[in-house]
């Protein structure tokens, strides 16, 4: 019985061609969008604006050197797609779940 040659290419899939830091910020960009509604805002919010990376505000990949800023929206993707939901706001939460499936 002769086996078959598993090519890697064919094995998984590569993060090639996948900007996972724009993805993060989209995230970001509608999150701050979402959150300008005071009705969505709180104090976990404050807290979690507050760690968005520096790299975010420049829109430079290479200043995220440690991904901070895809690290915090994946570790938070719980929370942000249920402000998305309470937000009633469907791009948001596309941009979320790309996002999540793409990089996290």
């Amino acid at each position: 019985m002769a086996t078959q040659e598993i090519r890697v290419d064919e094995s998984y899939t590569s993060f090639k061609n996948i900007d996972c830091f724009e993805n993060a910020c989209l995230v970001i960009d509608h999150m701050l969008r979402v959150l300008k509604n005071p009705d969505n805002n709180n104090a976990f919010w404050e807290q979690f604006v507050a760690k968005i990376p520096e790299a975010y505000h420049t829109r430079n990949a290479k200043d995220d050197s440690k991904e901070a800023l895809l690290y915090l929206v994946c570790s938070n993707s719980f929370y942000i797609s249920e402000l998305f939901e309470n937000a009633d706001d469907d791009l948001a939460m596309d941009f979320l779940d790309k996002c999540e499936q793409e990089c996290c």
